[in-house]
């Protein structure tokens, strides 16, 4: 029986083979980082071996872990100070101008193809993979890795269903109701906000076909061109490579409302990034919020922003408002020069995140509104004040305020008057943190795991070899047959003809009736 038994494990072991998976998050992003991490954790615990190309390297020690070192692109934004709450609260942005991010991608795709560890990596004739996952941003010249290794590619996005990453694998959706991702408008639209999104996709779309596109080709050509030759293979048109996604995993999920209708490939994984249990908080900040007798306010504006970037005088005038508070504030501050902090104020250059919401003694969570952010209350059933800058950050706050469990303040130099009346509503009104408890009850309620599904699909698109019979018909109908531009055009033609049989025949009975009346 002990035999049978060990025969039988050996025999199922042997037939379990474990993937090799390339994973790519070029992006010089930390928030985009994570969300690589995520899906290297999840992959190598499912028993599959990962090659991780990053910009910020992991210190996994495993046999079936592998990292191409791209810390290099970081310094593609070293410099830039216009992605600072600074320079945004200074110029008064509300929106980013889609040629920056189309640039930066272009940028980012340049840098990493050339750097000699991808360089290496690329160039080697015996290296192979069963799947490829690529951060999407922007650009999708990524997906001649699929060409190269001859294997299916997913996209992993950092936000939700939006159009520019539908178009991929459906039809974009109608912008009467789906707003730019850049946008900080909500539905349901004004007359003007839809005039507002339908410009904004045009010029969009016009950036991108006439100048980004254009450039994207080359560098597709030049880098993948001379691998496949080498590989005696000839190199597929851009524009087929680029739409030929098996499946495009979105960070989002299904609680939230305003969602845009997806095809089958595209799949929902949101909060897959967050570690189930939680790893323990450091002793000083878990007694902290343990002791804290009227309970804690998180403060952190993410990984991306800074909080060092905004004025001193309004960062003193925040810090005098959070001292009128009796509860405990944890603000993530990434200086420690700062002065004359108030006793219920705790300073931290770095926050365990997750960790602190997953508290029950946090009362709220004061947050720029990213998608990471967004995802960690829900999961951990948290009230949010938004502080939204750029990027989602709107969409995702207007959201959480028609799902009733967020305040919007906006980022102003008059933050510290605002923030405070904001902050009075969340801790006497208590109808925001029950509905971000519904709200999270909405999101855990699943068949699966997000870290488990994303697993999942990865094994499903491999096993099925690209998973075919989930793409969407969308995509191999042309733009005129969508529209039905074809059958117009008949009908404007056979329109056309009558009209035009039908004056001849009217002219020729005209003279007719004048010369009648002659003859009288």
């Amino acid at each position: 029986m002990k035999w049978s038994i060990l025969l039988s494990l050996i025999y199922f072991l042997s037939n379990v083979e474990g993937l090799k998976v390339l994973v790519c998050f070029p992006l010089p992003v930390k928030s985009l980082s994570i969300l690589g991490q995520g899906a290297v954790r999840h992959l190598l615990e499912a028993g599959h071996d990962v090659t991780y190309i990053t910009v910020y390297p992991l210190k996994i020690k495993a046999k079936n872990y592998r990292q191409i070192d791209i810390s290099t692109n970081t310094a593609l934004l070293a410099r830039d100070e216009s992605l600072t709450m600074g320079y945004i609260l200074e110029h008064k942005l509300e929106r980013n101008p889609p040629h920056q991010i189309q640039e930066f991608a272009v940028e980012a795709l340049r840098m990493t193809l050339k750097h000699e560890n991808v360089k290496k990596l690329l160039e080697d004739p015996n290296e192979h993979f069963d799947v490829i996952i690529v951060d999407l941003m922007e650009s999708e010249v990524y997906a001649g890795l699929s060409v190269l290794y001859n294997c299916p590619m997913m996209w992993l996005y950092s936000m939700g269903a939006h159009w520019q990453v539908l178009r991929l694998i459906d039809v974009a959706s109608n912008p009467a109701y789906d707003p730019d991702y850049l946008s900080p408008n909500m539905p349901p639209f004004t007359f003007a906000e839809r005039v507002e999104e339908l410009w904004s996709r045009i010029y969009w779309q016009y950036l991108k076909t006439f100048y980004t596109q254009p450039e994207e080709r080359r560098i597709y050509e030049a880098v993948f061109g001379p691998l496949l030759a080498k590989r005696g293979r000839p190199l597929p048109d851009y524009e087929d490579v680029m739409y030929n996604a098996s499946l495009i995993f979105g960070n989002e999920h299904d609680a939230t409302r305003n969602r845009a209708s997806t095809p089958q490939n595209f799949k929902y994984i949101g909060g897959f990034h967050i570690e189930d249990p939680v790893k323990p908080l450091p002793k000083d900040l878990q007694d902290l919020i343990d002791n804290s007798e009227h309970g804690v306010i998180y403060f952190s504006m993410g990984s991306f922003l800074q909080s060092k970037s905004l004025p001193r005088k309004l960062v003193t005038e925040i810090l005098q408002m959070f001292g009128e508070f009796k509860q405990t504030v944890i603000w993530k501050f990434e200086d420690n020069s700062l002065e004359n902090i108030p006793k219920n104020v705790r300073i931290v250059n770095w926050a365990p995140q997750p960790s602190i919401l997953a508290h029950p003694n946090v009362k709220m969570f004061i947050t720029h509104g990213g998608q990471l952010s967004s995802l960690e209350a829900i999961h951990f059933g948290k009230p949010v004040i938004g502080i939204p800058v750029f990027f989602d950050q709107f969409t995702n706050i207007h959201k959480a305020g028609q799902n009733g469990y967020a305040l919007r303040v906006p980022l102003s130099q008059n933050l510290p008057k605002d923030l405070k009346p904001a902050i009075n509503m969340m801790l006497t009104d208590d109808r925001y943190a029950k509905k971000a408890k519904e709200l999270s009850d909405l999101y855990h309620d699943r068949l699966t795991k997000p870290g488990a599904a994303l697993v999942h699909w990865v094994e499903y698109v491999v096993r099925t070899r690209g998973a075919l019979h989930l793409r969407s018909p969308a995509r191999h109908v042309p733009l005129y047959q969508r529209l039905y531009l074809d059958l117009i055009a008949i009908i404007l033609t056979i329109v056309s003809v009558l009209i035009f049989i039908l004056s001849k025949i009217c002219k020729k009975d005209h003279p007719k009736r004048n010369d009648h009346k002659k003859r009288n």
